[in-house]
């Protein structure tokens, strides 16, 4: 250890010294237990002798050039994990099989994310809020979404409309896999919306359209006033159905949609067929 000369202060560990440490110790090891070698695991003494250094680094000035070092580091180590061992195992991989690779990979980068959290906790208390930077949360979560995430954005974007299409349409699919995939949008956002409504909600609402827009012209055409408003009740619980399971994100502006196809644009062939049901009593 290095001291500043000045009695009252504390010796500081220099990034040199303790980077080394960390790398060891913290960092290649996590690697290893996010990546499923189980075992070595962290004890409570592992913890502490983690924190310990990252406080050594940074105490004498817990906003200073060290600290801040300390923290691009932080910043690299997440990107560089994501950039060698996330994106290679998940590019190339569509439809169901990426979706199921994007949750494995997510779960993953949040147990890795939780774990450097508590070791560089000190950065999180002195240097992020002086410096006014992201937070590690926030910047982990960063890292995944422009290194992963936005290689493939389009990829899971169509492959989740593709499996609501399905359900749609009758065919039984895996819920749970499509409430994972959209919780990893507002997950990544910092539980707020940005990249669920850029990234999804937009292009799911588009679709949702053009597929009720189809239906509602094919039964108007084809259909009875009774049973035509039968089908607009049908569409509407199961839709409902939908934003109890995995579309509670989207629950007003996804029955807006609905109710804009099936009801607003025919309202006029509607009003017909039901005075020429009139009619007919």
């Amino acid at each position: 250890m290095s001291s500043t000369g000045t009695g009252d202060m504390k010796p500081t560990l220099s990034y040199e010294e303790g980077w080394p440490i960390l790398q060891e110790q913290a960092i290649n090891r996590l690697i290893l237990l996010v990546e499923g070698d189980t075992s070595n695991q962290f004890s409570s003494e592992d913890y502490m002798r983690c924190y310990t250094t990252v406080y050594n680094m940074c105490d004498n000035n817990p906003a200073g050039p060290e600290a801040h070092k300390l923290y691009l580091q932080y910043k690299k180590t997440m990107e560089d994990y994501v950039s060698s061992k996330v994106v290679p195992s998940i590019r190339g991989k569509k439809d169901d099989i990426l979706l199921h690779g994007l949750v494995k990979r997510w779960n993953n980068h949040k147990v890795m994310t939780r774990w450097l959290i508590r070791f560089f906790h000190y950065l999180d208390r002195y240097l992020v809020p002086r410096r006014k930077l992201p937070s590690l949360q926030e910047t982990s979560c960063f890292a995944f979404y422009e290194l992963a995430y936005g290689e493939m954005n389009d990829g899971v974007t169509d492959a989740v409309i593709s499996l609501i299409d399905r359900e749609r349409q009758g065919e039984k699919i895996d819920q749970a896999l499509v409430k994972n995939v959209l919780d990893i949008y507002v997950e990544m956002g910092g539980d707020s919306m940005k990249y669920y409504a850029k990234d999804f909600e937009e292009s799911m609402l588009k679709d949702t359209a053009v597929f009720y827009s189809k239906k509602a012209s094919d039964w108007m055409a084809s259909k009875s006033y009774e049973d035509y408003m039968l089908k607009v009740e049908e569409c509407l619980k199961e839709e409902e159905g939908r934003v109890q399971s995995y579309l509670r994100y989207s629950k007003q502006k996804l029955l807006e949609v609905l109710e804009y196809e099936l009801l607003t644009v025919h309202a006029s062939k509607i009003e017909e067929k039901k005075q020429i049901n009139l009619a007919a009593a």
